[in-house]
């Protein structure tokens, strides 16, 4: 498959299926794809996104040797929402190492009290968040301040699953 081309081709299931499937489990095909995502044109990125997350579903060692890279682009301004949606998907999927929880916290704080994210970016940053937080009171406390300030104003998505968090960690 020459992945260029089928990136450039309609962004549809079965484009995104076929892509799924020709990466597999192959390191230097989902890195070809992380090429696509983070240097590609803005259409190439979104066409990218679609399968990276869910090449990670299905296959999470593959991110490994990128996810630096990856994280690195969360807080970059004009990053695209498709790109951004994808990073934040995948990061569900994975173990955060150590050295990279820090950054990978800060940007998804920062995506659930934004009202202006999308609402899947807030709803996977939320997650992302909350299985950071599992093993740190503190990340917990500031987790339950914010999902709590944003209820009034988010979508129904978030509403449901920032209740199953704040349930999580509320004290009994």
């Amino acid at each position: 498959m020459n992945l260029e081309k089928a990136l450039k081709e309609a962004n549809s299931r079965q484009s995104t299926d076929a892509i799924i499937r020709w990466v597999g489990k192959d390191s230097d095909r989902f890195g070809q794809l992380v090429d696509h995502l983070l240097g590609g044109s803005p259409g190439i990125q979104v066409r990218a996104a679609w399968p990276l997350s869910y090449c990670v579903e299905q296959h999470p060692e593959l991110v490994k040797p990128h996810l630096s890279r990856l994280v690195g682009q969360l807080g970059k301004p004009g990053l695209q929402d498709a790109a951004k949606r994808s990073i934040v998907r995948l990061l569900q999927f994975v173990d955060v190492p150590r050295r990279l929880q820090g950054a990978v916290a800060n940007a998804c704080f920062a995506f659930v009290a934004d009202p202006a994210e999308a609402p899947a970016i807030r709803v996977f940053s939320m997650t992302v968040a909350d299985n950071l937080a599992r093993s740190n009171p503190d990340l917990q406390r500031e987790l339950i301040l914010i999902l709590e300030e944003q209820l009034p104003y988010a979508s129904s998505g978030f509403v449901c699953r920032a209740k199953k968090v704040i349930k999580r960690y509320a004290s009994p």
